[in-house]
């Protein structure tokens, strides 16, 4: 993938069809290493397939005989120098505890980093996707921290949607206004 943020859109619509509530996009930058977290209380993968799903001739889908997500996900970092972990507890082994952590780390200063995109249209398009799910988006800086918590929109809207015009609107403004704060 050309850049990191549709990696992040890859693995957030994994934990959504694997039913999440809450899905955590986390973004930690400090100095030239970039970890990226992707946390959901989805229903979990066993051991065996979190074993399988670096490999992109695994999948679950029907529609088609690979899975390239996470495999090029694993390859960004890797080719950075950093790492892919992947921990996961499966709504059978724990129903209250249950769910997906993907983290990735990256050396931005590699010649070989791929850029993080436009992470806040991976977000909106989540979001507009996926209204009745939630999303925490965090990403922290040496200069501050840009965040949005959909539970705490649905608070305030009540029985507006949150794919609506209007609040999809605000939210893209209110991302686009937070990282030129940061800037």
């Amino acid at each position: 993938m050309k850049e990191l943020s549709l990696n992040i859109l890859d693995v957030a619509e994994n934990s959504v069809k694997a039913g999440a509530s809450l899905t955590q996009i986390l973004l930690t930058e400090r100095g030239n290493v970039l970890v990226l977290e992707i946390v959901d209380d989805g229903c979990g993968m066993s051991e065996d397939v979190v074993r399988s799903v670096v490999d992109p001739f695994y999948t679950t889908r029907t529609t088609r005989k690979v899975g390239m997500g996470i495999p090029l996900l694993k390859l960004a970092c890797e080719q950075t120098g950093g790492s892919l972990q992947i921990s996961s507890v499966t709504q059978e082994a724990d129903p209250v505890n249950h769910g997906t952590h993907v983290r990735a780390t990256f050396y931005t200063d590699h010649i070989d980093f791929t850029p993080l995109g436009d992470v806040s249209s991976s977000v909106l398009t989540l979001i507009q996707g996926h209204p009745d799910t939630d999303f925490l988006f965090r990403h922290q800086k040496d200069g501050g921290v840009v965040e949005l918590d959909t539970r705490e929109l649905r608070e305030v809207l009540e029985d507006v949607p949150l794919n609506s015009y209007d609040v999809m609107q605000w939210i893209g403004g209110n991302l686009q206004e937070q990282y030129e704060e940061l800037s």
